[in-house]
C-alpha cells in the first residue's frame, strides 16, 4: 500500500512539472499525460500491469463525468449564447455527419465490415472539450468572429451525441435493438437528459442559496454529489447522463450564489485530476508493439478526418449563415481534435461489443495521438496563418470569469488620440496615491515597466492598479440586452433614455467589453451594464 501511494505521489510530481514545461515549449499538456502513462505502461521502463478495460471503462467514465460538468460550469452563457445555433447544430448534426463520413471511409475504402465501420465513426464524431479548452487556455489564443465560444460550446456539448451514437451501434452490433427500440433510445436519451439536467440544476441551485450550504462550508461536497447525481439519475432512468451533467453544469455555473468562487478553485482542482487520470491511463494501456500493427489504417482514418470529414462537415453547417468565412471554418476544422471522450467511448465499445474483427482501442488511441500531437501543436501557428488571431480578444472572457477575491484591482486604459495623458509622462499624470500604474504596453508590442520619465504615447496601453471597493454601501449593477429592431438597436448613448438613478458603466459586444462614450452607437446583442444607485 505504501508503495501504490510512494508511486501516485511520483506520477502526479511529474505531471505538475512537465504541466508547466509544456506549457514553455508549445506543447498540449494532454500529449504529457499519454507519455508518462506509456512510461509507467505494461512495455515501459517502470511497468504497471493493467489489462481489466472493464475497470478502466468505469474509471474514466466517472471521469468524464466531472469534465464534462465543470465544462458546463465554465461556459460563459451570456458570451456564448450568440454562437448558441451554430455551436448546437454541430455538437448533434456535425457529430452525425462526422460518424456516417468516417464510417463510409471505414467501410468504402478500408474494406472493413458495415456495422463496425459506423461503430468507430460513432466513436471518434466527438472533438474533446479538454484538449480545445487546454490549448486556447494554456497559449492565450483570441479569435476572430466567436470562433473561441464556437468551438468551446461544440467540444463542450457534443460527448452526449457521440455516446449515444456508440451505444446505438453496439446494440445494433449485438442484435439486441431493433429500428423501434433504437427510436425510442435515441429519443428518450435526450429528453431525460435534458429534463433531468435541469431538474437537478434548480434543486442545486434552490439547496445552495436557500438552505446555507455555502455558509456551512460543505458547497463543494454538495456540488461534487450534485455532478455525480447529474450523471447517474437520468443513467438509470435510460437517459443520457452526460448530456445531463453538462446542462447542469452550465445551470450552476450562470447562476448567482454564494461561495461560487471556491467552487471554481476546488472543480479546477478536480478536473485537472480526471484529465490526469484518463490519460495517464490510456496511456498505461497502450502497447506501442500492437500500435505498430494499427498505424497505418489510424493515420489514414485521421488524414480523412482531417482533411475530408471535418471541412465538409464544418462548411455544411457554418456556410448557410453566411457570416463565417473559409478562413474562419478552416480554422475551426483544424481545431477538432480528438481525445478523452473518444478514447473513453472506445474502451466503452471494446467492453460492450460481442466481437470485433479489429483492435478498436489501440486504432483511437494512434488517432487520438495524431490529433494531439498535429493539430494540438500546430493550432496556434494555423490560427496566426489563417489570420484569425484577434490580438485586442481575450479568450478567457468566453469561459466564466471569477475575479480572486483581493484587495487590489488591475484594470487598463487605451490611449487613442484625444487622450488627454497622450504624449505626457507619468510624473505629470498627476495621479492619486491609491493608483499605481503597473505596465505600459506600447503601440510596437513591447511590455514596460514605467517610472516618472516614462511618456505614454498613442496606441499604448496602460495597465494600472488601485484598492478594490470594500464599502458597505452597494453599487447595484444590473444587464440589460439590446435586442434586434428595439429602439436600443442603433441608439447612441447620449440619446438612451437613462433614469436620472442610472449610470452606463460598460458595454459588452460580442466577446469585447469597454467604456462608452456618448457618441458610441449602440448593436444588437450588445449588453449594457447599468449602475443602478
Amino acid at each position: 500500500m505504501t508503495g501504490f501511494l510512494l508511486l501516485v505521489a511520483i506520477v502526479l510530481f511529474i505531471c505538475v512539472a512537465l504541466n508547466n514545461a509544456s506549457s514553455k515549449f508549445g506543447i498540449p499538456v494532454l500529449l504529457v499525460f499519454i507519455a508518462i502513462g506509456m512510461l509507467f505502461g505494461n512495455n515501459g521502463l517502470f511497468p504497471i500491469k493493467l489489462e481489466d478495460y472493464e475497470l478502466v471503462e468505469k474509471l474514466c467514465s466517472t471521469a468524464l463525468i466531472f469534465i464534462m460538468f465543470y465544462g458546463g460550469f465554465g461556459t460563459n452563457w451570456k458570451s456564448a449564447k450568440v454562437v448558441v445555433k451554430e455551436s448546437a447544430l454541430l455538437a448533434t448534426l456535425g457529430v452525425i455527419m462526422t460518424a456516417l463520413l468516417t464510417g463510409a471511409f471505414c467501410h468504402f475504402i478500408l474494406g472493413w465490415g458495415l456495422i463496425e465501420s459506423f461503430l468507430i465513426g460513432s466513436v471518434v464524431s466527438s472533438t474533446d472539450a479538454a484538449s480545445v479548452f487546454s490549448i486556447l487556455r494554456t497559449r492565450k489564443l483570441g479569435l476572430k468572429n466567436h470562433s473561441a465560444p464556437i468551438l468551446e460550446i461544440e467540444s463542450g456539448s457534443n460527448d452526449p451525441c457521440s455516446y449515444l451514437l456508440t451505444t446505438i451501434m453496439l446494440s445494433v452490433m449485438n442484435g439486441t435493438a431493433s429500428g423501434g427500440k433504437l427510436a425510442l433510445m435515441f429519443v428518450g436519451q435526450i429528453v431525460i437528459g435534458l429534463v433531468a439536467g435541469f431538474l437537478i440544476a434548480k434543486f442545486a441551485v434552490w439547496g445552495i442559496k436557500k438552505v446555507g450550504i455555502s455558509a456551512s462550508g460543505f458547497a463543494s461536497l454538495f456540488t461534487f454529489a450534485v455532478a455525480i447525481l447529474s450523471y447517474a439519475l437520468p443513467d438509470l432512468l435510460g437517459g443520457n447522463g452526460y448530456l445531463s451533467a453538462y446542462i447542469v453544469g452550465i445551470i450552476m455555473g450562470n447562476s448567482n450564489f454564494a461561495g461560487k468562487r471556491e467552487l471554481v478553485h476546488f472543480f479546477d482542482g478536480i478536473t485537472s485530476m480526471m484529465q490526469v487520470l484518463i490519460f495517464f491511463t490510456i496511456g498505461l494501456l497502450a502497447h506501442p508493439a500492437q500500435l505498430e500493427k494499427v498505424l497505418l489504417p489510424s493515420i489514414a482514418i485521421f488524414l480523412a478526418m482531417l482533411l475530408i470529414v471535418r471541412p465538409i462537415t464544418i462548411a455544411a453547417i457554418l456556410t448557410p449563415f453566411k457570416k463565417y468565412g473559409f478562413k474562419q471554418q478552416a480554422l475551426i476544422s483544424f481545431a477538432g481534435l480528438r481525445g478523452a471522450s473518444s478514447v473513453v467511448f472506445a474502451i466503452v465499445a471494446v467492453v460492450g461489443a460481442t466481437a470485433l474483427e479489429h483492435d478498436l482501442f489501440n486504432i483511437v488511441f494512434c488517432i487520438v495521438l495524431c490529433s494531439i500531437i498535429i493539430q494540438g501543436c500546430f493550432l496556434p501557428f494555423a490560427a496566426k496563418k489563417l489570420d484569425q488571431i484577434d490580438d485586442n480578444s481575450d479568450v478567457l472572457k468566453t469561459f466564466t470569469d471569477f475575479a480572486e477575491e483581493t484587495d487590489m484591482q488591475f484594470t487598463q486604459i487605451a490611449i487613442d488620440s484625444s487622450n488627454p495623458w497622450k504624449g505626457k509622462k507619468v510624473s505629470e499624470l498627476g495621479l492619486p496615491r491609491s493608483i499605481l500604474l503597473c505596465l505600459v504596453k506600447k503601440h510596437d508590442g513591447k511590455s514596460v515597466i514605467p517610472n516618472g520619465h516614462t511618456v505614454i504615447e498613442e496606441g499604448d496601453r496602460v495597465i494600472f492598479c488601485t484598492l478594490a471597493y470594500r464599502g458597505n454601501s452597494r453599487v447595484r449593477l444590473v444587464e440589460v440586452p439590446v435586442l434586434p429592431n428595439s429602439k436600443a438597436d442603433g441608439c447612441a448613448i447620449q440619446d438612451y433614455p437613462f433614469k436620472e438613478n442610472e449610470q452606463l458603466v460598460l458595454v459588452k459586444r460580442g466577446e469585447e467589453s469597454f467604456i462608452p462614450y456618448g457618441g458610441t452607437k449602440l448593436r444588437a446583442y450588445d449588453t449594457l451594464i447599468i449602475n443602478k444607485g
